[in-house]
């Protein structure tokens, strides 16, 4: 299926920088909004083919700026929130690829969480996800192995969200083979990339979080 039909990018609430590597990521990419995450719509030079949420958080002069888009709109007392609502959209349109852009940060840290336990979730399903704010990653690690293409000297980290087993960290500056990490745990928290980096689990859930502009490691 050609990536343009399976890769879709949410735009939701949170901050979002235009990165070179948020571009680059959401190249070719088919855009559904969630409620006021349609700001960043704008800035990315995109229109979105649908609009979905409550429209709580969307002010007049932006709904006024996208007349053409399609709406969706859902009752405030629903029980799934706005970015969960177009996910299921864009699944329903074929996704295999999401990205989550505007998932981390911003003023809902429960959203913020949110955002990174259904990626784990989808995840498992089988689903390919990146979560992003522009400046800082996220892709979920379940039994599987992944590779993420880091800046050499930038910062990552692990946190695991249950107990990880058979967890391998290969080119990074503190490398880590079939380790067992007890739930809680912050032994994976602040690594150095030493260019690609290879993760590897054989049991649990977690995810992946990078700096790639944050070279502080160097």
């Amino acid at each position: 299926m050609p990536m343009s039909q399976s890769t879709f990018t949410i735009l939701l609430g949170g901050e979002l920088s235009l990165t070179e590597r948020l571009r680059d990521a959401i190249e070719d990419s088919r855009f559904i909004a969630a409620d006021g995450g349609m700001r960043h719509a704008a800035a990315l030079g995109i229109t979105p083919e649908l609009w979905v949420g409550d429209f709580d958080s969307t002010p007049d002069d932006l709904a006024g700026a996208f007349p053409d888009v399609p709406k969706q709109p859902y009752p405030a007392a629903k029980a799934a929130t706005d970015g969960e609502i177009a996910v299921a959209e864009a699944i329903a349109r074929g996704a295999r690829r999401l990205i989550l852009a505007g998932a981390l940060g911003g003023e809902r840290s429960d959203h913020a969480l949110q955002h990174l336990l259904s990626a784990v979730s989808l995840a498992e399903e089988g689903f390919d996800l990146l979560l992003t704010s522009g400046k800082e990653e996220a892709v979920p690690l379940v039994a599987c192995t992944i590779e993420l293409d880091l800046p050499k000297g930038s910062l990552f980290s692990v946190p695991g969200f249950s107990e990880l087993r058979g967890l391998t960290i290969e080119n990074a500056r503190y490398p880590l083979a079939d380790f067992h990490l007890p739930f809680g745990s912050s032994r994976t928290i602040s690594n150095v990339a030493e260019g690609k980096v290879r993760f590897s689990l054989r049991s649990g859930r977690a995810i992946v979080l990078a700096r790639p502009y944050d070279l502080s490691g160097v």
